[in-house]
């Protein structure tokens, strides 16, 4: 009785390496950890790029934006928005 008990605990776990083992061959969890801190690790290295990009762009936009209140400002009929001031019709 015990040798059964024995051997269907060995059994088990020797079940569960297997399991275990073919788990980590189909999922590769350490290599998943790996990628993700290189991934981590890029994106802390490009950060003052994407930094300067994401200036730029809105330095861009606002440039347009200004232009087109320019634009708006000289075409308009009203002589109190040709200063500064939006146009509140938009």
């Amino acid at each position: 009785m015990f040798r059964e008990t024995l051997e269907l605990y060995l059994r088990r776990i020797l079940d569960f390496l297997i399991y275990t083992k073919n788990y980590f061959i189909r999922k590769n969890p350490i290599q998943t950890i790996v990628n993700s801190i290189v991934e981590g690790i890029k994106d802390f290295l490009t950060v003052k790029k994407k930094l300067k990009m994401a200036q730029y762009r809105l330095n861009y936009h606002r440039h347009q934006l200004h232009k087109m209140e320019q634009l708006i400002a000289e075409n308009s009929q009203h002589n109190f928005l040709k200063g500064a001031h939006l146009d509140q019709k938009r």
